[in-house]
């Protein structure tokens, strides 16, 4: 501990502090990770502290595949024969129904034909037809209920478990009571659209008030320069191995001066920990994002297909399989090699042509590639943790932050739906072909009313899953215990093997 009676920079007579101890071992990116690796098994210790608070875990890891913008489960996954009877017929609900825009058409039939798949004879469209290959895997929530039809509300209500801004993401809770499994990557990484960001952007997978060091690290690997600022750019020729470190020496001599007299500021030590990680993922990063080493049975399995690959390469398939599979394929390199949490996103919020699954106008036009790239990505990724012994403790969560209305709208679309949607999870100790809610004859609301699964409950049974209890995992923040499931949920015991 620093003592009160000496100046911030003085070292005369004490031990070396952490970030002097940074300054002196070369004052670049290799000081700083040795002095992360002085404190590791520290570290650790905390990690493991507070989940052996709860309970043995069936699971280890997770992937979230957020489908932003409002997938429709009528359209995929929740086979409704009463709409294809009532087709075209004007829709009525028994009861007043406010929309989001104006969404109270005729009954719309489901866009594409529902054929069963696997032993549990489960109904999916066409469009997403290749989940059948996994579909004995899937656990189904058809009768997921939200707050809101608001897209930035109902987006952050699933990734954080509140539907209004300043709380933690769900991969940042995890990093937060698990910590890390590799030391050389982060906990909670991000692979967002390719086009760009969805509703509320950075916000979904922000540390809140956690420590800083829990938020999401932002992955592209569509992009030449999949992590941002991990090496200089190559455009400054003039900065050298020796000037870089230099600098690194100078911005640590400032932290260590900022931090003397801020204490209890968690950005700085965020920022300390950035550079550390920083320097170990110099390494591990590429290494991670480089598919070029991946059998070309492997590459097929994903909808990457065209054979020897260079990095950036030319794909022979449509552009929403090779993205979608591009990314399922880099999630499974990072959980393989540590990383807890994965959040996988198709859709950004940068309105027409539409590029998510806001299909107010054509259901089909919107949400087919979006759909067949999503089940080519996922089914692959299922399959290939399986077949690595992966999948028994990697949870896959599918999600969006609300359905679509039974109803049309402009004829081939479809209005919000937050009174029932649905949710599938496989791996990880979920009971596979089960199902822990339907919808009604509409897919309009819950099938028993009232009874509706929350999100609180899926972040629950996730937890639960991980061997963390919910209501214990919490965080003093003025003044209350904040958890990820407020004050709310309850663990899903339907859906666990």
């Amino acid at each position: 501990m620093r003592s009160t009676t000496q100046a911030p920079c003085s070292s005369a007579g004490r031990e070396l502090s952490r970030r002097e101890l940074l300054s002196r071992s070369g004052g670049g990116l290799g000081g700083l990770a040795l002095a992360w690796l002085m404190n590791a098994e520290k570290a650790r210790s905390e990690g493991v502290t507070r989940a052996a608070l709860h309970h043995a875990p069936r699971a280890k890891r997770v992937v979230q595949l957020f489908m932003a913008g409002a997938a429709s489960h009528v359209d995929l996954f929740d086979f409704k024969p009463e709409l294809i009877r009532r087709h075209g017929q004007p829709s009525d609900f028994g009861e007043p129904v406010e929309t989001f825009q104006d969404g109270l058409g005729p009954w719309l039939r489901p866009i594409w034909t529902f054929r069963r798949y696997g032993e549990t004879g489960k109904a999916l469209s066409d469009v997403v037809s290749d989940l059948g290959s996994v579909v004995d895997e899937i656990a189904w929530i058809h009768n997921m209920v939200g707050k809101t039809g608001v897209h930035s509300q109902g987006t952050l209500l699933q990734t954080t478990g509140f539907n209004r801004p300043g709380f933690p993401g769900m991969g940042a809770w995890v990093s937060y009571g698990l910590g890390s499994l590799n030391e050389d990557l982060p906990a909670f990484v991000v692979l967002p659209d390719h086009r760009g960001l969805a509703s509320n952007g950075t916000k979904n997978w922000d540390a809140a008030f956690l420590p800083a060091r829990h938020q999401g690290i932002v992955l592209d690997p569509t992009s030449s320069t999949p992590i941002h600022d991990l090496f200089p750019d190559p455009r400054a020729d003039f900065l050298t191995q020796a000037g870089e470190a230099d600098g690194r020496h100078v911005l640590e001599r400032l932290n260590r001066r900022h931090a003397a007299v801020r204490p209890g500021d968690d950005r700085l030590e965020a920022r300390i920990r950035s550079y550390e990680l920083a320097a170990r993922m110099q390494l591990a990063a590429p290494e991670a994002l480089d598919i070029r080493d991946e059998p070309s049975h492997i590459l097929r399995l994903y909808g990457l297909d065209g054979g020897p690959m260079s990095w950036p390469s030319q794909i022979n398939a449509p552009e929403e399989t090779w993205n979608f599979g591009l990314k399922c394929l880099i999630a499974r390199r990072l959980l393989e090699r540590g990383v807890r949490f994965v959040q996988v996103w198709s859709g950004n919020d940068n309105g027409f042509p539409r590029r998510n699954w806001d299909s107010h106008e054509d259901v089909e036009r919107d949400h087919g590639p979006l759909a067949r790239g999503m089940a080519r990505g996922a089914s692959a990724l299922i399959r290939d943790l399986k077949q690595r012994g992966l999948l028994d403790d990697t949870i896959v969560y599918w999600t969006t932050e609300f359905g679509r209305m039974p109803s049309s709208q402009a004829g081939r679309g479809r209005d919000h739906n937050p009174f029932a949607f649905t949710t599938w999870l496989c791996g990880g100790g979920i009971k596979p072909g089960s199902c822990a809610g339907e919808s009604d004859i509409w897919g309009y609301k819950p099938r028993e009313p009232g009874r509706g699964t929350e999100v609180y409950d899926v972040h629950a049974t996730i937890l639960h899953l991980l061997g963390i209890d919910h209501e214990r995992l919490t965080y003093r923040h003025d003044g209350i215990d904040r958890r990820l499931t407020d004050v709310h949920g309850h663990v899903l015991r339907d859906l666990i093997a």
